[in-house]
């Protein structure tokens, strides 16, 4: 309990299956802000290379992915250059695949913060998943100059869908984040079988291959998975891809906004036992 004058503040924690606190959490943006900006720093400190590993990592795996599966495979890429199609799909899966990572483990490597103060424990996986949008735009600048290199420049309906897609993608990555997040406080099995499971989603995604392979219905339903409508509407919105992938993209919208839905309410359910079992 907290007492200021005559007025009492009891902080207690969540009761039942209650629903995430918005405008709790918006008092704390303060505090959202400044766990972004030290997440965004110690990412990459005393490393040689330095931010650029952000560029490295996604153009590194395009590089052996067009080797092997461009030119070994010869896996199709829907008329498109092999590099720039699978590089158009790893911008938006390294975001995915790194938030999904470091929010996983944001609750127990934060473990000191919350057994000592009191603070909306959702700005904690919210702040790994932001924090990635800094590589993801250095790796959006890499791809956009590759597109000048090839001669390929964006459609008028890159300007109103990518928005759209990169907060498909954000919400899929922080609906993720919010299951092993909280899973990983009670379970720590959850951290080995985390590679693992971004490694499974790799290619179960269509980057390596074009979701164009599938036939109708099966490609629609393909969208269950959230990542698959993300990168095809990438390569449609940036590259000019012929398969437009509305429904897939809608699929996947509906997907990801009942995996960030049941996780808020999973989180704040299990956010009452974190400071006992962290």
């Amino acid at each position: 309990m907290k007492e200021s004058g005559n007025q009492a503040t009891w902080i207690g924690p969540p009761g039942g299956w209650e629903l995430v606190n918005l405008a709790e959490l918006w008092r704390y943006r303060g505090l959202l802000y400044f766990l972004v900006w030290r997440d965004v720093k110690i990412r990459y400190k005393q490393t040689a290379f330095g931010a650029a590993w952000a560029v490295l990592v996604p153009f590194l795996t395009m590089v052996v992915f067009s080797v092997f599966f461009g030119k070994l495979a010869q896996i199709p890429s829907d008329g498109l250059p092999y590099p720039l199609f699978s590089f158009a799909a790893l911008v938006p899966w390294t975001f995915f695949a790194n938030s999904l990572t470091q929010g996983a483990g944001s609750l127990v490597a934060n473990q000191s913060l919350i057994t000592k103060v009191y603070f909306p424990r959702l700005a904690i996986p919210i702040a790994a998943v932001l924090a990635g949008i800094v590589d993801l735009v250095l790796s959006l600048l890499v791809l956009i100059a590759m597109m000048l290199f090839y001669g390929i420049w964006p459609s008028l309906q890159a300007t109103w869908a990518l928005p759209l897609l990169f907060l498909l993608a954000l919400t899929t990555s922080l609906a993720v984040s919010l299951w092993l997040s909280a899973l990983n406080v009670k379970y720590r099995d959850v951290k080995y079988a985390v590679p693992f499971l971004v490694q499974v989603w790799l290619f179960v995604t269509p980057i390596v291959y074009p979701g164009s392979l599938l036939s109708e219905p099966w490609r629609t339903l393909y969208g269950i998975n959230p990542m698959a409508g993300v990168v095809e509407g990438f390569r449609w919105a940036l590259l000019r891809a012929d398969t437009a992938p509305g429904p897939v993209v809608l699929v996947s919208g509906m997907t990801a906004l009942g995996l960030l839905v049941s996780g808020g309410i999973y989180f704040r359910w299990m956010e009452r036992t974190f400071a006992d079992i962290v």
